[in-house]
């Protein structure tokens, strides 16, 4: 945030910063992972991929083959496939597991962002809060009289972070 964007800084210039930046956020959070969160996390990326799918569906349909006796094989789960009922409900526990433990992790780095945001809105409302007073005091120099609007009035004031939470809560309580 000690950066400004200077007269040499180009649009394309503070877009390319602002991305290096985000990309090394991200590269940090990655770098934050535990052994197990990556494993969670790739496992959750394989079991959500149409290997995964085309895998189960030919892992299933020779269990179903080989178990109906269709292939000359004596079967080892013969019908109704108790077995494989019970691998399959093994396997649903195991992966709900671990893409609860991938979408925990998602959300706290999405609140993580989404206080990121907040943070750089806020500081942005400041800024444009001191424009609005610069560009009100230059009016006043140049003998221009700004007008008595509320609203430009209003705009002058630093909002409080608190007060507009207040009032969300309050149109939540409404709603």
């Amino acid at each position: 945030m000690g950066q400004k964007r200077g007269a040499g800084q180009s649009f394309a210039d503070v877009v390319g910063r602002n991305a290096t930046a985000v990309r090394e956020i991200h590269q940090r959070a990655e770098n934050r992972q535990t052994k197990q969160d990556q494993i969670a996390d790739a496992i959750t990326r394989f079991t959500g991929s149409m290997l995964f799918v085309y895998l189960h569906l030919a892992i299933i349909g020779g269990w179903v083959v080989v178990n109906l006796g269709w292939l000359g094989i004596k079967p080892f789960d013969p019908y109704p496939f108790g077995l494989l009922t019970m691998a399959g409900s093994l396997e649903a526990i195991f992966l709900s597991t671990f893409v609860l433990i991938s979408q925990n992790r998602m959300s706290a780095a999405d609140a993580r962002r989404a206080e990121l945001d907040l943070h750089v809105n806020m500081l942005t409302e400041h800024e444009l809060t001191q424009l609005i007073r610069l560009t009100h005091a230059i009016a006043e120099h140049l003998g221009i009289a700004p007008g008595s609007d509320a609203a430009v009035e209003e705009a002058m004031q630093d909002v409080k972070p608190e007060e507009v939470a207040k009032i969300m809560e309050e149109e939540a309580k409404t709603e």
